[in-house]
């Protein structure tokens, strides 16, 4: 199996786990007199398998990707933590930047209330959000050339 289908296989898990909680939950009381519409006994049976295989499946991604290296010579690790990084980047930045244009329509009502200032230099963020946004694409790019390319280490 390559590690793609893996991380697309560990999302369907997951969203098996959390089906499964919303059913348990809707089942597990019922008014006397009623039956419920599933057995939460038995549901709970498969939650519990299904987060058998959602820890093998982790692990075994883990394992790949701490074996894993890139093109460019950065273990997959090393770039999945980049790519988090550069995505809280680009949303600090672009959270300024929209911040600051923001009140650019503001208008005072009379001259003595306080002018609004914008402190950063807008033009040259909305360029440093660019070239972050630049960035994060080649490294996505990287990794997910390596997913379909790679295969699962597995036990």
């Amino acid at each position: 199996m390559r590690l793609a289908e893996a991380l697309s296989l560990r999302g369907d898990l997951q969203k098996r786990v959390a089906q499964l909680r919303e059913r348990i939950h809707a089942n597990v009381r019922f008014q006397e007199g009623e039956e419920p519409s599933e057995n939460a006994t038995e549901l709970l049976a498969e939650a519990g398998e299904t987060i058998d295989r959602l820890q093998s499946l982790i692990a075994a991604i883990n394992m790949t990707n701490s074996s894993l290296v890139l093109k460019d010579g950065r273990s997959m690790t090393s770039a999945l933590a980049a790519r988090d990084m550069l995505k809280l980047r680009h949303s600090v930045l672009s959270g300024a930047a929209q911040s600051a244009i923001s009140g650019v329509d503001y208008h005072r009502q009379m001259r003595s209330e306080l002018r609004q200032i914008v402190a950063i230099d807008v033009p040259a963020l909305r360029k440093e959000i660019d070239a972050v946004a630049q960035q994060l694409r080649e490294l996505d790019s990287q990794i997910q050339e390596a997913n379909w390319t790679s295969e699962l280490v597995e036990d």
